[in-house]
């Protein structure tokens, strides 16, 4: 049995090997045809588009991505070559939420008025799946407002507790997309911020986009900051990653190179997702285990709790780096450092030890 596996994903060199008979490493973006035509399965991320370009005539049968986002595989044909896939669904929800908690602390530290407790203000969650539902969680610890959008789950659920596009961008002071990319139908979310959203903004939201990029029209986001019908943006994904648009990345507060969900955690578990999945398709043992390596330093002196949380990940140092070296974006994204969550962490405020482990 032969598998080729795009080399940038973590924790799976060693482990793998245990499992199939012939393993061949490429970068995601070097997958071929001729390459792949021997192979019984692919273990992938974004960067391979898999469709009847790559596929056609191909031994291929299973397809992992180590990814929640699945757009990047060609659903329809697959089911039509006969080729089943699975994406990691929920692998990296902690870790966009422990990017946008620190995002949030820093707009409550930087940007938000000091005279207005955090309850005064309202967030928008744009998608709550697996993702969303962690944000919504740590927005309500927060104390702020919360109001949800997931037209699919209101269909589907009939419940109440979601509102309107149109509610979210009249009454949030912030605004953070967590939604797949959908290009056509009922569900279409491909800029689903688009001329019309901006300009029923009301609040002059702080915008957040860890979803997708096309989720957010660039040219239309780009003239709603020029125009200040926004207060700030901060953005992880971009339209046509890797080649960013520079002019955006330079006007946005916070830009990152598409990381996320790159904590060490997150990627481990859509690593040990992936592998589960190949193992169940081909009916293969699961005798394997994958762990994130500890922090360097384990233990956190802080003054307060969200110090503590932006010493252990301050989303502006990779902002640094990207608007340092905008054109090494792929570079800066398949060599990111050791990202650990808060669970691998025991902090200390003053004489108070907590940890999550």
């Amino acid at each position: 049995m032969k598998v080729i596996v795009d080399d940038k994903i973590p924790y799976i060199k060693g482990v793998i090997e245990k499992i199939v008979d012939e393993v061949v490493y490429l970068p995601g973006s070097a997958f071929t045809n001729e390459l792949v035509l021997d192979a019984d399965a692919l273990v992938i991320r974004t960067r391979t588009i898999c469709n009847e370009e790559l596929l056609s005539g191909s031994k291929v049968k299973f397809i992992a991505t180590a990814t929640i986002g699945f757009d990047h595989i060609d659903t329809a044909y697959c089911k039509a070559a006969g080729i089943s896939w699975q994406n990691a669904p929920g692998c990296n929800a902690t870790s966009v939420a422990q990017y946008i908690m620190s995002v949030l602390i820093l707009w409550q530290q930087y940007k938000a008025p000091s005279d207005m407790p955090i309850s005064h203000f309202t967030i928008g969650i744009v998608g709550v799946g697996h993702v969303g539902s962690e944000i919504v969680s740590l927005a309500n610890k927060m104390g702020l407002r919360v109001l949800q959008n997931d037209t699919p789950r209101a269909d589907a659920d009939g419940t109440k507790d979601f509102v309107s596009l149109k509610q979210i961008a009249a009454e949030c002071d912030i605004i953070t997309f967590h939604v797949p990319l959908i290009k056509e139908g009922k569900y279409k979310t491909y800029h689903l911020a688009d001329a019309a959203f901006f300009d029923s903004l009301e609040k002059k939201p702080l915008i957040i986009n860890t979803s997708r990029g096309s989720v957010i029209d660039t040219s239309v986001l780009k003239h709603a900051i020029i125009d200040e019908k926004i207060s700030d943006a901060v953005l992880d994904v971009w339209e046509n990653e890797p080649n960013i648009d520079l002019e955006l990345l330079d006007k946005v507060w916070i830009g990152t190179p598409h990381i996320a969900g790159y904590s060490a955690d997150g990627k481990a578990n859509a690593t040990r997702m992936s592998l589960h999945a190949l193992c169940h398709f081909f009916n293969l043992g699961e005798n394997f285990k994958i762990a994130p390596l500890s922090p360097v330093n384990a233990d956190i002196f802080a003054a307060s709790y969200n110090d503590a949380l932006l010493q252990i990940y301050d989303p502006r140092r990779d902002s640094v780096s990207l608007k340092t070296h905008p054109k090494k974006f792929e570079y800066l994204r398949g060599n990111y450092p050791l990202r650990r969550e808060k669970n691998a962490y025991t902090i200390t405020i003053g004489n108070d030890i907590h940890t999550d482990k």
